[in-house]
């Protein structure tokens, strides 16, 4: 795990919520969920800040999706919303890089979200942020292509943890990505692309 020291502790999963902005429903022409959609990438897709993403062989699209990114800080099982926040050790920008080709091919996640290298993240962890109030920008070679707000959230932070939480048990490390806003699109090789969220800083990749 180069340039991840900012992580304190080994993650023993990444968990993502599938779609979690109305702006991205709409943008998708997608129902807003009843409840949180969730879906797992393996920890071979984590790198770190200024690292490569490769572009997989298999895909002829490779799309960028900013995220805010929640670290666990204590192990948690069925935790309530109004306690969800205990158990946070704080927040981090997310890149949850997606075959999108693949994705509409297959009809299920899997494959599309867990290359090697497709889950970007850094450059370090805050906690003194509103997670459901706070600026959330990717640029994709300087030009900015989603420009949104975590107030669009469709689950708030609390929501996320406690739901995920019923399902599994949350350990110290475990990331959860929070969602995309509207904005998505594809990278090339030769590419930089930055996720930037207010408080936390900038998150930049460059696509090999």
């Amino acid at each position: 795990m180069s340039n991840l020291s900012f992580l304190k502790q080994q993650p023993t999963k990444i968990v993502c919520v599938g779609l979690n902005y109305h702006c991205h429903a709409k943008e998708l022409g997608m129902n807003t969920p009843h409840h949180p959609i969730i879906f797992i990438k393996p920890l071979t897709a984590l790198i770190g800040p200024e690292e490569n993403i490769i572009y997989p062989k298999m895909s002829k699209r490779v799309d960028y999706e900013a995220e805010l990114a929640i670290i666990i800080g204590k192990t948690c099982k069925d935790v309530e919303e109004k306690d969800a926040l205990n158990y946070v050790e704080g927040y981090t920008c997310l890149n949850d890089v997606t075959a999108r080709d693949l994705q509409k091919i297959d009809g299920q996640w899997t494959r599309a979200k867990s290359f090697n290298t497709f889950c970007p993240i850094g450059p370090k962890i805050v906690k003194n942020i509103n997670p459901n109030n706070v600026k959330i920008q990717s640029y994709l070679n300087g030009e900015i292509k989603q420009d949104s707000n975590t107030s669009n959230f469709i689950f708030k932070v609390e929501k996320i943890i406690s739901f995920i939480s019923q399902v599994m048990t949350l350990n110290p490390g475990d990331i959860i990505a929070t969602g995309t806003p509207k904005g998505i699109g594809p990278m090339q090789k030769g590419d930089k692309i930055e996720v930037k969220i207010e408080g936390i800083g900038s998150l930049i990749n460059y696509v090999e």
